[in-house]
């Protein structure tokens, strides 16, 4: 009997432990602060290695923005 109770503890203890750790990494996917401060670092890293693809998608992005203000400010 005592080892069946070993045995039934030992599970109990693993099932646990295994719900802490999805438990803690739930409660990471929905830190959204930490979630921004980890895209941010990982952006950072991009453009260390390679900044071209992101100097090019802001120049896309400021194109966007301003040929939006411009058709904006026509049809006034």
């Amino acid at each position: 009997m005592t080892d069946q109770h070993d045995a039934l503890a030992d599970r109990v203890a693993a099932t646990r432990a295994q719900l802490f750790d999805t438990l803690d990494a739930i409660e990471d996917k929905l830190n959204v602060p930490k979630q921004i401060g980890i895209a941010a670092s990982k952006v950072k890293r991009g453009i260390d290695a390679n900044p071209v693809p992101y100097l090019a998608g802001l120049a896309a992005g400021v194109a966007v923005v301003g040929g939006i203000v411009v058709t904006v400010l026509r049809r006034r």
